[in-house]
């Protein structure tokens, strides 16, 4: 307890935590789940968000997960199950969304519009003959086989350069060859390090000097503003302490970028993993979270650090956000199907 002793300052980033897309899909699960109780148990498809602690409150409200849609014939044989399905925030191919309409079942897509907008210009971009180069940090992130199912003859997977080797699959953006480099338009994931996506832009544009880059770039307002503001914080603090689960995309690129900035950053999934022997010698600390963690989650933590330091002063630096989204409203499998 005593390494904490010299702690006098907490600046939390704003903003911080849930966002639009996030909110909206907790949400339509929290909603849903009550409407359909009489039918029966709601099923999601993937993790609603990747948080531990919000996929754990949720299941205690008799949710289940899945990650195959076979498992809901096994799941049906020992639970009563709603007919509804929910897709998770982080969008889904094609084939997936036709199967559950084959299956009979009412969806509720609670993909974020962000990434809807990346899978609508996948499909366009395709239908016109382009070949993509889509910039994620894993073949195996929901986002990214969401939008490569929705084109998978035309998408090449490119890592974000400072990745390049994590995951075999994807491409050096360095190396990377297309079939027609007359004709190429870059996508990325949603959730990725601003700085390090426009610099593998940048190396792309090298490469293919007829490179398409859409006007709107693709990385999401939420993922922007959190790195921005943690950006304006790290000048002031010794130590950053980034509340994220290590499966958010959004969050681990925060981690990344406060380690980066302030070469003492520490990751946590709720209060409970805080040592105090991080903060030995800190005077400030910086605190943010990734867009799927709860807020209480946040609070807990700055409990246990004015628990540590008594008198520690509690400063908000920058800006909130107040974007929502519409709820999604339940597609019968005949609507699903013709939407495909």
């Amino acid at each position: 307890m005593g390494g904490m002793s010299g702690l006098k300052r907490v600046y939390l980033a704003r903003p911080r935590g849930f966002c639009a897309g996030v909110v909206m899909a907790i949400e339509a699960v929290e909603r849903w789940t009550e409407a359909v109780k009489d039918q029966g148990e709601l099923v999601v498809y993937h993790e609603i968000v990747h948080n531990r602690a919000v996929v754990e409150r949720l299941k205690a409200k008799g949710v289940h997960f899945v990650e195959d849609l076979k498992e809901i014939e096994d799941l049906r044989r020992r639970r009563r199950l709603a007919n509804t399905l929910v897709f998770s925030a982080h969008g889904h191919p094609p084939k997936v969304r036709q199967e559950a309409a084959q299956m009979g079942l009412t969806i509720l897509d609670a993909t974020c519009p962000l990434v809807t907008k990346v899978h609508t210009e996948a499909r366009r971009y395709a239908k016109e003959g382009y070949w993509i180069l889509l910039i994620g940090d894993s073949a195996d992130h929901q986002e990214i086989r969401g939008t490569y199912g929705e084109a998978p003859e035309r998408i090449i997977l490119v890592a974000v350069h400072t990745h390049v080797g994590k995951d075999p699959r994807l491409a050096d953006p360095r190396t990377v060859t297309v079939p027609d480099p007359e004709k190429v338009v870059v996508l990325t994931q949603t959730t990725l390090s601003v700085d390090d996506t426009l610099a593998t832009i940048e190396i792309l544009k090298g490469r293919f000097p007829k490179l398409l880059v859409p006007a709107r770039k693709d990385l999401c307002y939420a993922t922007q503003n959190r790195q921005e503001a943690v950006k304006r914080i790290a000048p002031k603090v010794q130590a950053f302490l980034v509340v994220t689960s290590p499966h958010s995309s959004n969050g681990m690129r925060l981690f990344e970028l406060a380690q980066s900035l302030t070469g003492r950053a520490y990751r946590l999934d709720g209060p409970e993993d805080l040592r105090p022997e991080w903060l030995s010698g800190v005077e400030s600390v910086g605190i943010t979270s990734a867009a799927s963690t709860p807020e209480d989650l946040v609070q807990g933590l700055l409990a246990r650090l004015e628990a540590l330091s008594p008198g520690l002063a509690v400063l908000e630096e920058g800006e909130g956000e107040e974007i929502t989204f519409r709820e999604p409203k339940p597609l019968s499998p005949e609507e699903v199907l013709r939407g495909i």
